[in-house]
C-alpha cells in the first residue's frame, strides 16, 4: 500500500526551533538546504514573521503581519547552509536567550528563467514536493500570465509586491465555487474578496497563474514573489472544513501525520485570525501552541488541536477555526504519509 512518492517528509519540509545569541548563531539541523524559511519570536511580543528565499538572497525580508515592503537587514538571516541557515545580531531573529521557531522549505536554489508565461519569471521549483518561488516584474496589464515551474496545478498562490507597502494576498482553491475570482489577505483578518484585479478571474493551469492589473500581484514595472504550491499525496494537502462548535472537533482527513498546519475563516463576520501550528510546539497532543501569521504576537495557548496519523482535528467551540457551520481552509505539510512507499503505517503522536 505505497501512499506516496516522499517517504521522508523532512527532505523537503522542517521545522527548526532554535535559541536566540545575539550574535553569528548558525542553525543546523533541518535536514536539507532551505530555500524558503519563514521565522518567528515565540515569546517576544511586537517581532514580526520574517521570510526569506534563495530567490530574493539572504538578509532580504518581507513579513506576512504588516504592509511593508520588503527590507534587508545584514544582521537578519545572513546564509542558506546545507543543513540550515545562519543568523546575525539581530533581536527579531535572535534576540539573545529568545525562543524561535523556523519552518523551512526545500525549492531548487536561486532559480532560472521561465518563459512559459506572457511575463518571463524566474522561477526556483521542487517538482516533486509541490513547491516553487517565482519572482517576477509586473506590467500591470489584465490577463498577463506566469509561468511557476510546477507541472501541475496548483492549489495555492501567496504574492507580495516587494517595493511597496500592499497587502500579501493568497489565491486557495476552495476559497469559493470559483476561487480564481477570490483573494484573501495574510496581513489582516478580512474576510474573502471577490476582486477580478487580483487573479483576472482565471483558474491557474499546470504552468502558469494568471494576474489582473491590481498593483497587488500586477505593479507595473515593480518586483514580484509568489510561492505556489501543488499537492502532493502523503506530502500536502490544501483544502477545506466546516466547522462544528463542539470539543469534539471537525475530522479532517490529510493521508498523513501533519507537521505544519495553517488555518483561517473565511465567512466569520468582521474576520478572525490565521494560525499556525506545528509538530514541534509542544511536540504532544492536544498542541495548543499557535503563532499568527497576520499579527506580531507571542505564542498563544487559547487554541487547542489534535494532531493525528492521517489528519488533524480542532478541539473547542473557538469560532477562529471551529465555529459551527463556519468554512476554514488550511494548509498542512507532512512529517510522515500514513502509508510510505514501504508500506508502514503512521502513529499518531
Amino acid at each position: 500500500m505505497a501512499y506516496t512518492t516522499i517517504p521522508k517528509s523532512t527532505n523537503y519540509f522542517n521545522t527548526k526551533l532554535y535559541t536566540g545569541n545575539f550574535s553569528t548563531n548558525a542553525i543546523t539541523g533541518v535536514g536539507f538546504q532551505p530555500d524558503f524559511t519563514w521565522i518567528k519570536s515565540r515569546d517576544t511580543a511586537g517581532e514580526n514573521h520574517y521570510l526569506f528565499d534563495a530567490i530574493r538572497g539572504v538578509t532580504n525580508y518581507i513579513h506576512s503581519d504588516t504592509t511593508a515592503g520588503q527590507g534587508t537587514n545584514a544582521a537578519t538571516l545572513t546564509t542558506f547552509g546545507s543543513d540550515g541557515f545562519t543568523v546575525g545580531a539581530n533581536n527579531s531573529v535572535n534576540k539573545s536567550s529568545d525562543p524561535l521557531v523556523s519552518w523551512n522549505w526545500l525549492a531548487n536554489g536561486a532559480g532560472s528563467s521561465n518563459t512559459d508565461g506572457s511575463i518571463t519569471s524566474t522561477v526556483s521549483a521542487s517538482t516533486t514536493s509541490g513547491f516553487s518561488i517565482v519572482s517576477y516584474t509586473g506590467n500591470g496589464t489584465s490577463g498577463a500570465t506566469v509561468g511557476h515551474g510546477l507541472g501541475v496545478v496548483p492549489q495555492v498562490i501567496i504574492v507580495k509586491r516587494l517595493p511597496s507597502t500592499d497587502q500579501m494576498i493568497m489565491y486557495h482553491h476552495k476559497l469559493n465555487a470559483t476561487p480564481q475570482d477570490y483573494y484573501i489577505r495574510l496581513s489582516d483578518t478580512g474576510t474573502a474578496a471577490d476582486f477580478a484585479g487580483m487573479w483576472n478571474d482565471t483558474a491557474p493551469t499546470s504552468s502558469l497563474f494568471s494576474i489582473g492589473n491590481s498593483p497587488t500581484t500586477n505593479a507595473n514595472s515593480e518586483a514580484m514573489i509568489a510561492y505556489c504550491f501543488a499537492e502532493k499525496q502523503g506530502f500536502s494537502k490544501f483544502g477545506s472544513y466546516i466547522g462544528n462548535g463542539n470539543a469534539d472537533g471537525t475530522f479532517i482527513y490529510t493521508g498523513f501525520k501533519p507537521a505544519w498546519i495553517m488555518t483561517r475563516a473565511i465567512d466569520i463576520g468582521g474576520g478572525t485570525d490565521w494560525y499556525v501550528f506545528d509538530n514541534k510546539r509542544p511536540a504532544y497532543n492536544l498542541t495548543n501552541l499557535e503563532l499568527q501569521p497576520n499579527n506580531s504576537g507571542i505564542e498563544s495557548s487559547d487554541i487547542q488541536l489534535d494532531i493525528l496519523s492521517n489528519g488533524f482535528k480542532p478541539r473547542g467551540s473557538q469560532g477562529g477555526h471551529n465555529g459551527n457551520g463556519s468554512n476554514y481552509i488550511y494548509m498542512a505539510f507532512a512529517s510522515e504519509p500514513l502509508v510510505s512507499t514501504n508500506g508502514i503505517p503512521a502513529t499518531a503522536r
